[in-house]
């Protein structure tokens, strides 16, 4: 049987993502119109940008493929994490690859794209769901590669 606090960090990890990533870009949206940008500090603006794709804008147009796959990516890790939760660390890269996938999931049911907010020079707008989901596969890629089995230390 599987610790449930690790369930439980797991669900707060996500929780958290989600939380954080529809807040800022609710703030986003209500700061910013569409297409526009502000200065914020030195190489960082806050922008107000409609993502109908995925990363980068590729596969735009493309709601329904997108949905499924995010769909299906969501099952498949939390089966993944169910079958080995006893990975140090997997509850944390497990609910930042969630939350951040969920939280993109909800502003494409809800809007038909995601909003995307934080701009940076010679690279592509993105969300705080962006970045944990980004984290999240880091993360998950390094427990992978040098993760040291069931040990019980996280």
């Amino acid at each position: 049987m599987t610790d449930p606090r690790r369930w439980l960090w797991f669900g707060l990890t996500a929780a958290a993502v989600i939380a954080l990533d529809q807040l800022t870009k609710q703030l986003a949206v209500n700061s910013v119109d569409v297409g526009e940008a502000r200065h914020v500090l030195p190489g960082i603006e806050i922008a107000h940008v409609h993502n109908r794709g995925v990363a980068f804008g590729l596969m735009s147009g493309g709601a329904f493929p997108i949905i499924l796959f995010t769909s299906l990516a969501i099952g498949a890790l939390a089966l993944y994490f169910a079958a080995n939760a006893r990975r140090p660390y997997l509850w944390l890269v497990a609910g930042l690859l969630t939350g951040g996938a969920v939280a993109n999931l909800i502003d494409r049911l809800r809007q038909g794209y995601v909003t995307d907010f934080i701009d940076l020079p010679a690279w592509p707008t993105f969300n705080i769901a962006d970045i944990a989901i980004v984290a999240g596969a880091a993360g998950l890629a390094m427990l992978l590669m040098f993760g040291q089995g069931d040990r019980q230390h996280d």
